[in-house]
């Protein structure tokens, strides 16, 4: 694992080891030598037991009104993400997406209602991928749609437990995940398009 792009997730009993160079991921005993990599240390808050399982509603959400211009761009940038996922070798798709993710990094972050709309639309666009097509594809495009519309998409990629368990979302500007379930909030970030480690609060917006 490369030091400089591993993330060491520890938590009461384990360590996730993340390496987003390749993908490659670990489970570990809980224990120093475990974190004593160079890796990056994120710590995980101690969960409640859940027994892997959360309470989902079953009120269907309302439709969502998403603007032409933002379904009219969905498109083209989820077949781009298909191509950069299927292009390469396979070991490699996680590290591909994950830099894709990040690519507007430098840019004035989106809005709220920005990182709304690119998600939905992606969603929307997505449909009828003939592919896998889960967090980690959906955020991308979103982040890449942003991207294009000249804004940062504030993508994040973390770790919860109970059980072990990896997720890739979008968040908005406060840092609440955009049309992700509630159970999102028990992830905690250890990638961002600042790099490894957990969210900084202290990011200046840019102008």
């Amino acid at each position: 694992m490369s030091r400089d792009t591993t993330v060491a997730a520890l938590t009461e009993h384990a360590c996730v080891l993340i390496d987003y160079a390749t993908g490659h991921t670990e489970l570990r005993p809980a224990s120093e030598a475990s974190a004593d990599l160079g890796a990056t240390v994120v710590r995980l808050p101690v969960a409640a037991l859940s027994w892997g399982t959360v309470e989902q509603s079953a009120v269907l959400p309302d439709p969502v009104s998403i603007p032409l211009r933002w379904r009219i761009g969905a498109v083209p940038v989820v077949l781009v993400t298909a191509a950069v996922w299927a292009a390469g070798p396979r070991r490699g798709r996680f590290s591909r997406l994950a830099q894709l993710a990040c690519a507007g990094r430098d840019l004035r972050p989106a809005t709220g209602g920005q990182a709304h709309y690119a998600v939905c639309a992606v969603r929307w666009a997505a449909r009828m991928m003939p592919m896998r097509w889960a967090c980690m594809e959906e955020s991308t495009a979103a982040a890449l749609l942003l991207t294009v519309a000249r804004r940062r998409a504030e993508w994040r990629h973390g770790v919860a437990v109970d059980p072990v368990r990896l997720h890739a979302w979008i968040a908005d500007p406060r840092g609440e995940p955009v049309e992700e379930p509630a159970d999102t909030a028990l992830y905690t970030p250890t990638y961002t398009p600042d790099g490894p480690g957990p969210a900084r609060a202290d990011r200046g917006v840019r102008p």
